[in-house]
């Protein structure tokens, strides 16, 4: 307990549960008793089953498919914790959905991602806590604080135990020019050189690769981004590297496995050796694919929701 003396108690929606019963496992707490539904018309209901009042509470809630099923849960338990006298609200979404909406593209275009985050101030909660935002600035559409965790050190990690012995033969590929600034911080860790794939969007969800800035012929690559939504921007990447690089291998790892469509299965049938996702998004159920490989989010988002339980710094974290 720290010195006001209020209880921590962590909920959760449906959408990863899974995730929210290891940050409490880490946290050796109980996960609070709520029940989350719909009923048969569609319309979300929550009830919290536990006192709350005065309480320092933690929503676990990722906003990805259902996208806005998962969005209305959070909403609604926000407000129902809100409306039972809880004494701060935390939402945590380490996916942010919408967040690819920042800004209008063309005229008459919303910006979503604003909108939801005046959702969530709206509904009652007091700050955020999310990791690897699509676009960082998204932190400033919010009028309450911020805590953008990056999911990177878990794969440098990673990363850095597999290519141990080969660390001069490997390279970070970034695979687009969006993702420069992300992937060369990667590197940099990894103590790894870097490269970039160069290509144009014909339009939503399909790319055309046009050159390699780099070189990566002979070696292993490590494809690094942010998100995998339909997997044809990675695994077109990945074709590419092998057949006009010349690389020998390639590996892939994005924060969030969105993983919509065929993606699993586009996945499956690439070039890619393996393919990492943090578990800020759930593995589909029904979907199995031996080339993608999950790693935990739990510790990392437990280690910041005791630190701002605590009210000390967050920033280590970032790094």
């Amino acid at each position: 307990m720290i010195a006001h003396g209020k209880e921590v108690k962590i909920f959760a929606g449906n959408s990863n549960k899974l995730l929210a019963e290891a940050i409490c496992q880490d946290l050796n707490l109980p996960l609070g008793n709520a029940e989350v539904g719909s009923f048969s018309d569609g319309e979300n209901f929550v009830s919290i089953f536990e006192t709350v009042r005065g309480a320092d509470v933690f929503v676990v809630q990722s906003t990805c498919a259902p996208v806005n099923d998962n969005l209305m849960e959070m909403l609604i338990m926000i407000d129902a914790l809100k409306r039972a006298s809880a004494g701060r609200i935390t939402a945590v979404v380490p996916y942010f959905g919408y967040a690819r909406q920042d800004r209008k593209t063309k005229p008459r275009d919303p910006i979503s991602a604003k909108l939801v985050a005046n959702l969530i101030t709206r509904a009652g909660a007091d700050r955020v806590l999310t990791m690897d935002l699509h676009a960082s600035q998204i932190q400033g559409f919010f009028d309450i604080p911020v805590d953008n965790l990056m999911g990177s050190p878990i794969f440098v990690n990673c990363f850095s135990q597999k290519f141990a012995d080969k660390q001069n033969s490997t390279i970070v590929v970034s695979p687009d020019v969006g993702s420069v600034a992300r992937a060369r911080a990667f590197a940099q860790k990894l103590g790894m050189p870097l490269a970039i794939v160069d290509k144009r969007r014909q339009k939503a969800n399909s790319s055309e690769v046009m050159n390699i800035i780099g070189e990566v012929k002979g070696k292993s690559v490590i494809l690094f981004d942010d998100m995998v939504d339909t997997g044809g921007s990675l695994c077109g990447a990945a074709k590419a590297l092998m057949e006009i690089g010349g690389a020998t291998e390639v590996y892939a790892c994005a924060s969030h496995g969105v993983l919509s469509g065929s993606a699993v299965e586009r996945i499956e049938a690439s070039v890619i050796k393996e393919a990492y996702f943090l578990d800020t998004i759930p593995a589909r159920p029904g979907l199995s694919c031996d080339k993608i490989k999950y790693l935990s989010v739990a510790h990392m988002f437990a280690e910041a929701i005791d630190r701002i339980y605590e009210e000390i710094s967050v920033s280590k974290l970032f790094t």
